[in-house]
């Protein structure tokens, strides 16, 4: 079967759309502003290049020197008798079981594009309860926009990389791009804008604690899309002359670049009326609405476009995290695209459906197991445990078990590294990103208290 490529304008929308999902939009700006506005910023933005930059370096290469799906790279790099590393590359599932409550959280993006036209709740405690009777209440309604999110995915990855992955993100990327510095266009008329402009940027040094180096190490890692196979099923369909470097460091730009102008705008809109900032989906699905309601017919249109902006970055980042699996069943299974698609497509859904009835007042406590929602366990497993096994495996594989030889001879070129940049990455690799990737998942799963 001819291997179908990404042109490198495609890659690195791919791979950007990858990165930016919904976290970006409402998670990293609240982190922002919690753990210390410009200090905070600076911490994230030096340790995104000792680890987020690196680690996606690193996956990127095994991708594009491997050319195969993630269990299939992993074998063929690793040496003669070191062949069980291809059980790495099962990291390559931590997106479908991301995907099965991501789907969901997609679904209530779709839903709320039309709850909107029926009008904005005009204070908190309407948009709490709007939101609590969908997710409480309305397990059909949610059931339905899960489907539409699930077949919309899985048509796109159907496709495959050039006519579906390739095309759906020069479209959406530059889209979700153009509505966000739109609405940070009209952001910068109004009052509120000075005072979220000092929400994110001032450096207020007391809120630097111990625990958010923690939270800019993990979130560096979550944002870019690693340590799920992503960016390396991608990696293998990059352009054999395109610099993985230049590709990575563009990735990242934009990836931070859209977090922080998502912050700016939500900022701007909840100050203008003297709204305290919201943790979370509340910030999207509760305050954020109430906030517009403010600015009357304008207000839908805003919240249009931002609920767009949002199922955007959700798409974008969703067919990156079923493309690795599907990509392994054609390629160890020998199945069609197609079959490959429906088959794993049904299994993320129907999770899902799991996933939604944990969160339904009727349903909750049958879809709970030791007291948590089946959603809320899903999250976290991926969060805490496999997303930073998987970083973990990517950075011991490069710097450790691949031959050195091979990774300068393909990185200290003209076209990647000088020597010294060079040396520093290896460092990082070898040293920094494991260390601060144990740090962090130690911490998570509580074996660290800070």
């Amino acid at each position: 079967m001819k291997v179908q490529r990404f042109s490198k304008i495609g890659f690195v929308m791919a791979a950007a759309g990858s990165a930016v999902g919904l976290g970006n939009i409402w998670k990293f700006p609240y982190m922002t502003g919690e753990y210390g506005g410009g200090a905070f910023v600076l911490v994230y933005l030096i340790i995104i290049a000792f680890v987020g930059f690196s680690v996606m370096i690193a996956e990127m290469l095994i991708g594009a020197l491997g050319r195969k799906d993630t269990v299939s790279s992993f074998e063929e790099l690793a040496p003669p008798h070191q062949k069980w590393w291809k059980y790495a590359g099962f990291m390559g599932f931590n997106g479908i079981i991301i995907m099965t409550f991501y789907s969901v959280v997609i679904g209530w993006i779709f839903y709320y594009l039309f709850a909107i036209f029926s009008g904005l709740p005009a204070d908190t405690s309407s948009a709490k309860a709007a939101f609590n009777t969908l997710v409480g209440n309305k397990v059909l309604t949610q059931i339905f926009f899960h489907t539409i999110a699930v077949i919309i995915v899985g048509y796109i990855v159907y496709r495959g990389i050039k006519g579906g992955i390739e095309k759906i993100n020069l479209i959406l990327m530059p889209a979700l791009m153009l509505i966000l510095f739109g609405l940070l266009a009209y952001a910068m008329s109004l009052d509120g804008f000075s005072k979220a402009l000092a929400f994110m940027f001032e450096p207020k040094w007391h809120k630097l604690t111990s625990e958010a180096f923690v939270r800019a190490v993990g979130h560096s890692f979550f944002t870019l899309s690693l340590g799920m196979g992503a960016i390396m099923t991608y990696a293998a369909s990059l352009p054999k002359d395109a610099s993985i470097t230049k590709t990575a460091f563009i990735v990242t730009f934009m990836d931070t670049l859209i977090a922080l102008v998502a912050g700016l705008v939500i900022f701007s809109f909840l100050f203008q009326y003297g709204a305290k900032p919201g943790q979370g989906p509340g910030l999207v699905f509760i305050s954020l609405p109430t906030i517009l309601h403010n600015f009357g017919t304008l207000g839908v249109f805003f919240a249009l476009l931002f609920f767009l902006a949002l199922a955007f970055a959700g798409i974008t980042s969703a067919i990156s995290l079923v493309e690795p699996v599907v990509q392994y069943l054609i390629d160890r299974f020998n199945m069609t695209r197609p079959k490959a698609v429906v088959f794993i497509s049904f299994i993320y859904w129907l999770v899902g459906i799991g996933a939604i009835l944990s969160y339904s007042n009727a349903w909750g406590k049958l879809f709970s197991f030791g007291g948590k929602p089946l959603f809320d366990l899903l999250e976290f497993t991926t969060d805490s445990i496999l997303l930073p096994l998987g970083g973990l495996a990517i950075v011991i594989f490069v710097g450790y078990i691949m031959h050195k030889d091979q990774v300068r001879a393909h990185l200290q070129t003209t076209n990647e590294m000088g020597s010294t940049f060079y040396d520093i990455w290896r460092f990082s690799i070898r040293y920094i990103a494991p260390i601060a990737l144990i740090f962090m998942m130690l911490n998570l799963v509580g074996v660290i208290d800070l």
